[in-house]
């Protein structure tokens, strides 16, 4: 009798509805501006400056055709978990589990990569300064732990801390793409660094691999779903501001960067918007960008573990995980348990994986999301034909997108295919083992009648 009276009261504690679009924006661009401080340059690396832009452009492609999809299907599903909550509605379980799995490794991965990228400028910036024995672990610890404190201690106060931050570094970006004087060459000289394909249009190819750095994360915004005040407007205005204030940034970025370093450099850089800031031989310059990049990588990791932790959430209130995954905090309202779980999972790739190794679990995590998403939509209009249900957003010239989606991500697989193979099919196998277990042992915990939650008529053909 306790336990069933213990049970309805905590069915009846909900996450907050309390953010607005200025917090999906900082949900989604939060999560992403990190790209363009660190990780995209890798692809210079893999194909020489003018590939890593041919990259930059056809993956703002591949994520435009992301937010467009995104807002239309969660602004009609709008529930925690986003593309997971999708899937549970559309296609069913198996696949919902596996989209859930996506989400927690592509942002859990996201979040030790911030902190990986947080230490190392703090390594590098006390080594400056003297201090030759510095190390990065403490900072990589301390950036987590503190970050997973704020969120277990309420939404509106974390998001309205990376909406502030992400500012910032956006601004950040902004002086340095102006400072640099781009309307002349007194800083930056493409006519004397900007090489032919070094690897050949392959080159281009096996850049699109670390192109994605560029804008990974930004179907993040998903996830806040259940905690927006009004979802059918908030969630496709701020994803949709999110990819156009993510197109601005990548763009400045690569000619800032791409103007002022080699491209054999600039591939091996881990804080290129840093290193050109150095480069320019100003100090205010050098400490702006410093803490631009200090900045998006706490808002990124910030968010990473919002989202992570609604993802989680989300699939044990569905009984997909053990349902102690489920609860929300009595005070702060919040997926506290699912928040604690995740630390240590993020601090031990955060201290032992290699920074590229991470970056490339997160891109084949996010891979793997986005052909779902291609798919889902297809099935959704296929089920719920326009005008058969409310939708807060229709997205154009359907399946156009949905098909340049699902052919991006194929070329983007081969992308990681040719760098990362082993990774590659160690991930799949990883995916598949999981499938595996699900089936096995907790589909039968599943109540499907219960975790569908929209109001919808029967699907067309049922």
């Amino acid at each position: 009798m306790a336990q069933a009276s213990a049970r309805r009261r905590q069915k009846r504690i909900s996450l907050l509805r309390v953010l607005g679009p200025g917090h999906v924006w900082a949900l989604g661009v939060g999560i992403v501006l990190v790209g363009e401080y660190m990780g995209w340059s890798f692809a210079v690396g893999k194909g020489g400056a003018i590939a890593a832009l041919i990259a930059c452009w056809f993956a703002g492609l591949l994520y435009t055709c992301v937010a467009i999809i995104d807002s239309e299907v969660t602004s009609t599903v709008a529930a925690a978990g986003g593309q997971y909550a999708q899937a549970k509605h559309i296609i069913g379980p198996l696949m919902a589990f596996n989209v859930g799995l996506f989400l927690v490794f592509a942002y859990t991965m996201l979040e030790a990569a911030n902190a990986i990228t947080l230490g190392h400028l703090v390594q590098t910036v006390g080594i400056m300064a003297g201090f030759e024995n510095s190390s990065d672990k403490p900072f990589v610890v301390l950036t987590i732990m503190t970050l997973a404190w704020l969120n277990y201690r309420g939404v509106y106060t974390t998001l309205t801390f990376s909406l502030v931050i992400t500012a910032i570094a956006f601004i950040a970006i902004c002086v340095l793409f102006f400072a640099v004087q781009p309307w002349s060459d007194a800083y930056v000289h493409h006519d004397q660094l900007l090489t032919e394909l070094p690897y050949g249009w392959l080159g281009v190819l096996a850049a699109l691999h670390f192109g994605m750095w560029f804008y990974l994360g930004i179907e993040g915004t998903t996830q806040a779903a259940e905690e927006v005040r009004s979802p059918a407007r908030a969630l496709p205005l701020g994803t949709m501001t999110g990819i156009i204030t993510l197109l601005i940034a990548a763009t400045m970025t690569w000619y800032v960067c791409s103007g002022l370093m080699p491209w054999e450099y600039l591939g091996q850089s881990v804080t290129p918007l840093f290193d050109a800031a150095r480069l320019t031989n100003s100090t205010v310059l050098m400490v702006l960008l410093f803490i631009g990049t200090i900045f998006s990588a706490l808002a990124s990791a910030n968010c990473c573990i919002n989202d992570a932790s609604r993802a989680w959430f989300s699939m044990g209130r569905d009984h997909y995980l053990p349902q102690v995954f489920g609860a929300v905090h009595p005070k702060y309202r919040t997926p506290y348990r699912s928040i604690v779980f995740l630390v240590p999972v993020a601090l031990v790739f955060a201290y032992f994986a290699p920074l590229d190794q991470v970056i490339t679990f997160s891109i084949l995590s996010g891979l793997l999301d986005y052909t779902f998403m291609a798919i889902n939509v297809i099935m959704f209009r296929k089920k719920w034909p326009l005008g058969s249900i409310k939708r807060g957003y229709v997205y154009p010239f359907h399946p156009l997108p949905a098909i340049v989606l699902l052919i991006l991500c194929a070329a983007t697989y081969f992308a990681v295919f040719l760098g990362y193979g082993t990774q590659l099919i160690a991930m799949m196998v990883f995916y598949i083992v999981a499938s595996l277990w699900f089936a096995l042992h907790r589909y039968k915990f599943v109540r499907r009648g219960e975790q569908f939650t929209m109001p919808w008529p029967k699907p067309v053909g049922y």
